[in-house]
């Protein structure tokens, strides 16, 4: 604890942590773009074809919450990923499901996701940023952009927000996602209110790691059924018809049992690849071997610093291979696959 507090020594309350640089003592051995693509394919369970199988509107909506909630993961308290370089990309698969990440800004720090699964008709478009920002006792991630999910046999997009990533350093650690989502279906007019809630800042007040919400007509605002429970252990859902309950996520089942991705064809694997792009790092972190990861991350950071020297000083403007981009001048931002279907990967889950 007295080490990361260092760190922040020199920073004041409100700065922005964006492109705040940890030293490799406090990174997990992954890319960001590693962490929000196994949110997408690393489960146990497979929720997202389930949200393909409900008879009714409620019935999907409901199985689309689960596999939602799904995606909020518990995390290590004191280390982060790296931030991916300009261009990187991840590139996974798991059954049918093809999923390709690609790093699409810099300034600010872009995310797309582009996942497809063609047997299920399914596809995921999510286009992200975070800003982070240091409160003393605390650091607010607070995500943008836009997520959408289709399922084309239905017909049906939904149109999803994230809640924030909050790190509390005092009185006690932790790491837990708060905020509200909305989980619109443009199709039905249904949609889904959550509340991610953790304790008060002294821990008398509130349940940690929370998630309640309810799912409603939007046209009649008539509440159709509750949700309750905890994003790290069970989420329940409660008809408010006919009163019964189910639960509907067990989030230790999703997560438990998860395999390192394989690479099956090393020659295949894009260059751009999160785990080639900090390969030397990743080793050295695993092996504690401190120096050689501060200087392995250290070159990884200075070339992607050259390479957009050389590319200002030639006036070149850098385009994404895998996503066209739009944004606002509000800040919003959007993404689009250049390809209408992921294909399959070299490293599978």
């Amino acid at each position: 604890m007295k080490r990361i507090l260092s760190l922040f020594k020199n920073v004041r309350p409100g700065s922005d942590l964006t492109h705040f640089q940890l030293p490799a003592l406090f990174n997990l051995p992954k890319s960001t773009l590693q962490i929000y693509g196994e949110q997408v394919y690393s489960t146990s369970t497979d929720l997202l074809s389930m949200c393909n199988k409900g008879k009714s509107p409620v019935d999907r909506l409901t199985s689309v919450v689960a596999w939602y909630i799904s995606t909020k993961r518990p995390t290590i308290f004191g280390v982060v990923p790296y931030n991916p370089i300009l261009g990187e990309t991840h590139h996974v698969s798991k059954g049918n499901l093809n999923v390709l990440l690609e790093q699409v800004s810099h300034h600010p720090p872009v995310t797309a996701l582009h996942a497809t699964d063609e047997k299920e008709n399914i596809e995921i478009i999510c286009c992200q940023y975070h800003i982070a920002k240091f409160y003393g006792a605390t650091v607010e991630g607070h995500i943008h952009g836009k997520r959408r999910l289709k399922l084309h046999n239905h017909g049906e997009t939904y149109e999803m927000n994230s809640p924030d990533f909050s790190i509390r350093f005092l009185p006690v650690p932790g790491n837990n996602w708060v905020g509200n989502v909305n989980i619109k279906c443009l199709e039905t007019g249904l949609v889904a209110e959550l509340s991610f809630t953790t304790q008060s800042f002294l821990g008398f007040r509130g349940n940690r790691r929370a998630v309640k919400g309810k799912i409603i007509d939007s046209s009649s605002r008539k509440i159709l059924c509750e949700i309750n429970g905890h994003w790290d252990s069970t989420v329940a859902v409660k008809n408010t018809i006919n009163g019964e309950e189910r639960v509907i996520l067990d989030a230790r089942e999703v997560i438990s049992g998860l395999q390192t991705p394989i690479v099956k064809d090393s020659k295949s694997v894009w260059p751009t690849e999160s785990a080639i792009v900090w390969g030397q790092v990743n080793q050295a972190i695993m092996n504690k071997e401190w120096e050689k990861a501060v200087k392995a991350k250290k070159f990884v950071e200075e070339r992607q610093r050259e390479i957009l020297r050389e590319r200002a000083s030639k006036g070149e403007t850098w385009v994404p291979k895998h996503f066209s981009l739009s944004h606002t001048k509000e800040g919003d931002w959007d993404c689009f696959p250049v390809q209408k279907l992921v294909p399959p990967s070299p490293i599978v889950s």
